[in-house]
C-alpha cells in the first residue's frame, strides 16, 4: 500500500519547486499566496523535514526539497503524458444529441460547415427524442427543446418556438387561396392531435375546446409533419424557423401573418464543467453565428411577387 502524502500539497510543492517562488506558483495554480505556503507547511509536516528555506524577500529550495522536487516533476509528467491521449482522443470526436425535428429540418444541412472548419474533429449527430445523459450516451453537447431548467447543464437559448399554419400552394389553391382562421376545422390538418393548434386557433380569435381540433395525419415529428405538408397532404403546424428556405423557395406558403409563441425554445446544453473543452467552445460559437445568421434572415424576409397576389402572408 503506497503512503503518500496529500496530493494537493505535492501539486502545490511541485509548482512552487519549479518557480521557487511561492507567488509565481499561486497564480499558475489559481490560489493565493497565503493557500500555497500552507500546502507547503503541510507537506513538509508530513514529511518531517524543510522544503524551502524562507527569507524575507525569497525561498529557496532546500537540499531536501532539490532531491524531490525533479523526481516529482517527472512523477507529474507522466500523469500528464498517460492523461493527454485520452484528451486527444477526445477532442477528435463531438458527439451531439438531438430531436429528429431539429436535426432533420435545419440542424443537418448545416453541420458538415462546422466539420470543414474543424477538419481535425470528426462530428457524430445522435438523432433521438430521448433526454441524453451525458455519462453513459458519451454525449458531449446536446440541442434540446424545453424551459432550459436541467439541472447540472449549462443550457444557452437558440430559438424560441414560435408557429403557424402552413401548407402547399397547391393545398392552399385548392381550399379557394384566401382563408379565415376558423376555415382550419373544415381542412385536412396535419398533426390535429397536437395542442399548438388549439393555442393558435384561440388567439386567432377561434373558440375550441380543449384536446384535437379534428381528424387528420398523425406524425412523430414536425420534420415528418413538413414533409407531408410539402407534399399537399394537409395543413401543418410549423414552426418558421426551420422552413424558411421551403418558404422562399414557395415549397411551402403561410396563409396567416399570425405567429404564436409557446412558453419554450431550443436551448444547447452540455455539462457545466465542461464549458471551456476547447471543442465544445468551438462548436458553441459556430452553432451561435450560424443560428443568429438564420434568425436574421428570417426577420428580414419579404414575400415574393406571387405570394403578395395570393394575399399570402409569409415571413
Amino acid at each position: 500500500m503506497r503512503q503518500l502524502p496529500p496530493l494537493s500539497a505535492v501539486r502545490v510543492f511541485e509548482a512552487a519547486a519549479r518557480h521557487e517562488n511561492f507567488t509565481k506558483a499561486a497564480a499558475e495554480l489559481g490560489m493565493t499566496q497565503a493557500a500555497v505556503s500552507y500546502q507547503v507547511k503541510l507537506l513538509e509536516e508530513r514529511v518531517g523535514a524543510p522544503l524551502f528555506a524562507r527569507s524575507k524577500r525569497r525561498v529557496t529550495l532546500t537540499e531536501a526539497g532539490r532531491r524531490i522536487a525533479p523526481e516529482i516533476s517527472r512523477a507529474f509528467d507522466g500523469i500528464d503524458a498517460a492523461f493527454s491521449e485520452l484528451r486527444s482522443e477526445d477532442e477528435s470526436m463531438l458527439t451531439i444529441s438531438t430531436s429528429h425535428t431539429f436535426a432533420n429540418t435545419w440542424f443537418a444541412w448545416r453541420l458538415g460547415g462546422f466539420q470543414m472548419e474543424n477538419p481535425g474533429c470528426a462530428v457524430r449527430l445522435l438523432a433521438t427524442n430521448a433526454l441524453a445523459d451525458f455519462v453513459t450516451d458519451e454525449v458531449d453537447v446536446a440541442v434540446r427543446a424545453g424551459r432550459g431548467d436541467w439541472p447540472g447543464l449549462e443550457a444557452e437559448r437558440l430559438i424560441p418556438i414560435d408557429f403557424t399554419p402552413m401548407c402547399s400552394p397547391v393545398f392552399l389553391e385548392r381550399h379557394g387561396g384566401a382563408l379565415a382562421p376558423a376555415d382550419l376545422l373544415g381542412l385536412p390538418l396535419i398533426g390535429p392531435q397536437d395542442s399548438w393548434w388549439v393555442h393558435w386557433l384561440r388567439e386567432a380569435g377561434v373558440d375550441v375546446p380543449d384536446g384535437p381540433v379534428g381528424r387528420g395525419l398523425r406524425l412523430d415529428s414536425q420534420a415528418n409533419e413538413g414533409n407531408a405538408a410539402i407534399a399537399g397532404q394537409g395543413m401543418a403546424m410549423l414552426t418558421p424557423f426551420f422552413w424558411r428556405h421551403d418558404l422562399a423557395e414557395r415549397r411551402l406558403v403561410r396563409p396567416f401573418a399570425q405567429l404564436s409563441r409557446a412558453s419554450y425554445g431550443y436551448w444547447l446544453v452540455y455539462p457545466t464543467h465542461r464549458r471551456n473543452v476547447p471543442k465544445i467552445k468551438r462548436f458553441r460559437e459556430w452553432l451561435r453565428e450560424q443560428v443568429d445568421s438564420d434568425l436574421k434572415a428570417l426577420m428580414a424576409g419579404e414575400p415574393t411577387g406571387d405570394a403578395r397576389a395570393a394575399g399570402v402572408a409569409v415571413p
